[in-house]
């Protein structure tokens, strides 16, 4: 089965937009060709500049060689699989912050877990539709980029965010979040107290147009309270809403 189940070219509006770059490089690592091909015409269609790698081994060289704003991770790779490359991406300085976009025929909940804790920032199995897919990719590089210069830092219960620096500490240890579960960390302890529904915390993470299931939101939350280490239970579940980060109150 093609791994686009929808293909559009959208010629026309792509004609309108054709040299006109935004400056944002992505890097498709996938050993389908057919795949590759349609990915990167319709991604430099909508302005971006597209590099692309068949193998996990190169698609960590251009990685670190080209420093991409985003990059696009089959799972099922030669030489290197996908989960080993994401490992890899998020253990070397020069990779860390860059989003990663998982694409693969496994569909399994248990994979999608396996994805996000290896630190993806989202998951999109095959078969899937392009304009979906593309408007994924535009939310998920809008949240990422750089944020406005800021003196904020927030801090609650031993929990502190510097939003400036992309830090965020647990008492004394450093806390290594993904982009995502960064910006939900952030978004949850500058407001303590406020419950927020999975809606709301897929805007907040990857703008208002995002494409996402619900419970995205709850692996990336279990992966978020793991890493918070016995500061877990200050992000708690508000029954039949969402979540909420503890209040001074509480």
């Amino acid at each position: 089965m093609n791994a686009i189940g929808t293909v559009e070219s959208e010629a026309g509006a792509d004609n309108a937009r054709r040299g006109k770059m935004t400056g944002e490089r992505i890097l498709i690592i996938e050993d389908e060709k057919s795949l590759i091909d349609v990915l990167t015409y319709n991604l430099t269609n909508e302005g971006y500049e597209v590099l692309s790698a068949s193998d996990g081994m190169d698609g960590l060289h251009q990685a670190r060689a080209h420093n991409p704003k985003l990059i696009i991770l089959d799972l099922m790779l030669p030489v290197i699989d996908g989960l080993e490359v994401c490992r890899q991406l998020r253990g070397d300085s020069r990779t860390k912050d860059i989003p990663v976009m998982m694409l693969t025929a496994k569909g399994e909940e248990v994979d999608e877990i396996i994805g996000f804790r290896m630190g993806a920032d989202d998951y999109v199995t095959k078969p899937f539709k392009l304009k979906p897919l593309i408007q994924r990719i535009k939310a998920l590089l809008r949240r990422t980029k750089t944020l406005e210069p800021n003196t904020e830092v927030v801090s609650m219960h031993g929990i502190e965010v510097d939003r400036l620096n992309h830090r965020a500490a647990a008492g004394e240890q450093q806390l290594d979040l993904t982009p995502t579960e960064f910006n939900l960390l952030w978004t949850l302890v500058r407001k303590p107290g406020r419950p927020f529904k999975r809606t709301d915390l897929m805007d907040a993470c990857r703008g208002e147009d995002a494409l996402s299931l619900e419970r995205t939101i709850d692996v990336h939350i279990r992966s978020l309270r793991q890493k918070l280490g016995p500061h877990a239970d200050l992000v708690e579940t508000v029954r039949g809403v969402g979540y909420r980060f503890r209040d001074s109150g509480r």
